[in-house]
C-alpha cells in the first residue's frame, strides 16, 4: 500500500525546505535505500547513496531560499513545482523546477526526476 497523501506532502515540504537551507545528509535522509535521482532529466541517473549525497553537497554552502509553489499527489507519486532562489555575490539566480517523485510505503523518496534546463534560469 502506498504512503498516504499527507505523509507524501510532508516529505515534499521537507525536501523543498532542506534544498533551500539543509545539509546533504538531511536531504539524503528523505530518500529510501536504492533510490535514484535524475536532475535535470537527461543527465546521468544517480543510483547510489554516495552519488546522491555528492549531488546535494554541491548546493549545501550556497545562500539559498526555497518555497513550494504547488503539488499534486496520486497513488504514491507526486509532481510539484518549487522556486529556488540562489544568491552569489550581487547576482540572484531563480529557478522553478518541476520535480516528479515516487515514494515507498513510508513516504521515503524512491525516484526523483527534475524537469528544468538552463533556459529556465532567471538571472538578476
Amino acid at each position: 500500500m502506498a504512503a498516504d497523501r499527507d505523509r507524501i506532502l510532508e516529505t515534499i515540504q521537507s525536501y523543498v525546505d532542506l534544498v533551500g537551507t539543509g545539509t546533504a545528509d538531511e536531504i539524503l535522509a528523505l530518500y529510501a535505500e536504492g533510490a535514484t535521482v535524475e536532475d535535470p532529466v537527461g543527465t546521468d541517473v544517480r543510483t547510489t547513496r554516495e552519488s546522491i549525497r555528492e549531488f546535494y553537497a554541491a548546493i549545501e554552502p550556497l545562500e539559498q531560499e526555497s518555497r513550494l509553489v504547488s503539488a499534486r499527489v496520486a497513488e504514491g507519486q507526486a509532481a510539484f513545482q518549487f522556486e529556488l532562489v540562489t544568491r552569489v555575490g550581487e547576482q540572484t539566480y531563480t529557478l522553478a523546477p518541476i520535480d516528479v517523485m515516487t515514494f515507498d510505503d513510508d513516504a521515503k523518496i524512491t525516484t526523483m526526476r527534475a524537469f528544468w534546463s538552463n533556459a529556465d534560469m532567471e538571472i538578476a
